[in-house]
């Protein structure tokens, strides 16, 4: 059974949970229908959190018995007979007492009452409901639960379901609390979806970037000496990265941006002002380093050499009889405890960075700025560190170390649309190149309840700023969904989902909007009255990081990337080892490599199809077959990966093909 070490969902709102599309209504359902179906097997089972999530539904269940998915088919038999009989799903709006006396009976997440083995997990999820809130139970047959929906009507509204995978679980996804049995399954409205999305499944298994990375040699984790999360890019999967940085620097430079360099650490000031420490994002940085300047490093001997002393002195009068409650004992150890706390405070405290911004807000700073700098548009291909959770790293979409397309637009209210908008336009060109044909703007605003705590507690410019993005979205006819309390602590922001070509789904990028940091850092410019304001900063990475993008871009491709991206992209290939053909070959390598062409020669006395099978193994983009007949007639015969032969035709033409076709980044 594997670790799921994500965190649990943060509980929904009463109105987060009318927006339920659908499906997630469906898949809600189906998961009560699932628990329903474990108790008629195990009666004694306890059940937790039950939700929808991103492609199908769980439920968290304690149970003696491990389930394992020889399990499946039984559950999924007693699944079968709850929907059909087509049993409808019952609201009850119940007093808090009631339901503390049914979690206590045993009777929430149950069949039926059972005395000595209370709902106590339910109990837990009873105290999470805010007084004043309503106390709901969904009832469908004899299963009841306390659940604030919603549902479908009845269990027969279920079509096609499967259960998927088992795994392992906190309670509320603290690892203090008990861990429980994570039971995972999906559902759809019909048998034809349900089997579109087992056959994207398998699909994506095979295009899996980790398992395609490896054999093209893209990329390397070492946990032993470099560490996990932490990638090593290998010569091809450098050239992949080469690229992507090319094209950012490209239209980054035509779309007026400038760029910047920031190093890879700060001092802790830098963080606690901007908010991300002591509390919002601490446990998603790395540990601090401690670096003490030659007067602190003398102190800090000093005061070592002291604490030595005090040690002698305590064994030495204890040696002769002195107790430890003794007034000499007790104020060496008052002394000793005060030297720590003065070697705490020596030195500065570092940190590898973990965002950008405020270095970039650093360099804003730098110098005095007018209303005629903005918008000023900051760009860096910036790396950065993040803790991420073991149990949570992932190949490259879940990586502690990486390369971020980066950069933050500086801009007055009044420039603020056309910037936004000018990025999203970005966003659609970047699209159009790597062939997404489908795409959503995620925009993720704030709540009430979290203002002071998960949100900067700016209620007036939440408001105003939001409505300045929606007002965006909505004129520039973008497609995007409206999704409460997920912005970012300092302003709403855009998570960019895109679909690869076979239909999954993926968190490509973001796009912010900070009304609050800016200020912290005392940023202004001196405006048309000669005031001092604070800009808007929009913090905007189209490409996301290099390693969440490739990782990407290997299963879109399913490794078969465009000639401009490919790593190899020509390999000329020799029928036989004659030296005026080796010649005639390796002529053809120089010229392509004299125009930044990675090419490539296959020269040795390999039979041709041998050469061309592992060209084609390899990933090759463009194969240039060579022969006698080809070098008599100044050609070349071509072939294309996964497409086979094109024919002979003469060389320079081919060449300025190739040249043309990476030079437009032709998909």
């Amino acid at each position: 059974m594997e670790a799921d070490n994500n965190n649990q969902p943060e509980r929904k709102t009463l109105d987060d949970r009318n927006k339920m599309n659908d499906l997630e209504r469906l898949r809600h359902s189906c998961a009560h229908v699932m628990a329903t179906a474990i108790l008629r097997l195990w009666p004694d089972a306890q059940f937790a959190a039950g939700p929808p999530v991103e492609n199908g539904f769980y439920y968290d269940v304690e149970l003696q018995h491990r389930i394992s998915p020889e399990d499946f088919p039984a559950i999924e038999a007693e699944m079968k007979k709850e929907i059909k009989a087509n049993r409808p799903f019952e609201k009850v709006v119940v007093e808090r007492e009631q339901a503390l006396k049914d979690s206590e009976s045993g009777r929430l997440g149950g069949l039926s009452e059972r005395p000595g083995n209370p709902s106590k997990f339910k109990l837990g999820n009873l105290a999470d409901i805010p007084e004043g809130e309503p106390i709901t139970y969904f009832k469908s047959g004899d299963f009841i639960d306390l659940c604030a929906g919603p549902h479908v009507m009845r269990t027969g509204n279920i079509g096609a379901y499967k259960l998927t995978s088992v795994a392992s679980a906190y309670y509320k996804g603290d690892e203090k609390n008990p861990q429980l049995q994570r039971i995972y399954g999906t559902a759809f409205k019909n048998k034809t979806e349900l089997e579109a999305y087992f056959k994207m499944v398998e699909e994506a298994k095979r295009r899996d970037h980790r398992k395609i990375g490896a054999e093209m040699g893209l990329y390397t984790i070492d946990t032993e000496f470099t560490g996990p999360g932490l990638p090593l890019w290998l010569p091809k999967g450098g050239a992949i990265l080469e690229e992507l940085e090319k094209l950012a620097k490209e239209t980054e430079f035509h779309a007026g941006y400038v760029r910047v360099k920031t190093p890879h650490l700060a001092k802790e000031k830098m963080y606690l002002t901007s908010g991300h420490l002591p509390l919002l994002y601490k446990d998603s940085m790395f540990p601090p380093m401690s670096l003490l300047e030659e007067q602190d490093r003398e102190r800090s001997e000093q005061l070592t050499r002291r604490k030595f002393a005090i040690v002698d002195e305590v064994l030495k009068l204890k040696g002769q009889g002195a107790s430890t409650d003794s007034d000499r004992v007790k104020e060496l150890e008052r002394e000793s405890f005060e030297i720590t706390l003065q070697q705490d405070a020596l030195g500065e405290r570092y940190y590898l960075k973990a965002m950008n911004c405020p270095h970039h807000h650093r360099i804003f700073a730098a110098e005095p700025r007018s209303y005629r700098d903005l918008p000023l548009r900051l760009a860096e291909y910036g790396t950065c560190y993040r803790y991420e959770q073991s149990g949570e790293l992932f190949g490259l979409m879940r990586v502690r170390s990486l390369n971020m397309n980066d950069a933050h637009i500086y801009c007055t209210t009044e420039q603020f649309a056309q910037e936004f908008n000018a990025v999203n336009e970005m966003y659609l060109k970047y699209f159009k190149i790597f062939g997404i044909e489908k795409s959503v703007m995620r925009f993720s605003t704030h709540s009430k309840a979290g203002l002071g705590k998960k949100y900067v507690n700016e209620p007036e410019l939440w408001i105003q700023t939001e409505n300045m993005v929606r007002d965006v979205l909505k004129n520039s006819g973008i497609n995007y969904i409206e999704v409460a309390n997920e912005a970012a602590f300092y302003g709403p922001k855009i998570d960019v989902q895109v679909w690869s070509v076979i239909g999954r789904e993926f968190t490509l990028a973001t796009n912010q909007v900070d009304f609050a940091v800016p200020r912290k850092f005392g940023l202004v410019y001196r405006d048309k009255d000669n005031t001092d304001k604070t800009p808007l900063c929009i913090h905007r990475a189209p490409l996301g990081t290099h390693e969440r993008f490739i990782g990407f871009l290997i299963e879109h491709y399913a490794g078969n990337f465009p000639l401009w991206l490919a790593p190899e992209q020509v390999r000329v290939l020799t029928i036989g080892e004659d030296e005026p053909l080796v010649s005639y070959a390796k002529a053809i390598v120089q010229e392509l490599r004299a125009n930044m062409v990675r090419a490539e020669g296959d020269y040795g006395n390999d039979k041709i199809n041998g050469k061309i099978q592992q060209a084609e193994q390899a990933k090759v983009h463009t194969m240039l077959v060579v022969g006698p007949r080809d070098m008599a007639a100044d050609a070349v015969s071509v072939r294309i990966h996964g497409k086979g032969s094109l024919g002979a035709k003469p060389k320079t033409e081919v060449v300025a093909e190739i040249l043309t076709a990476i030079r437009e980044r032709r998909a």
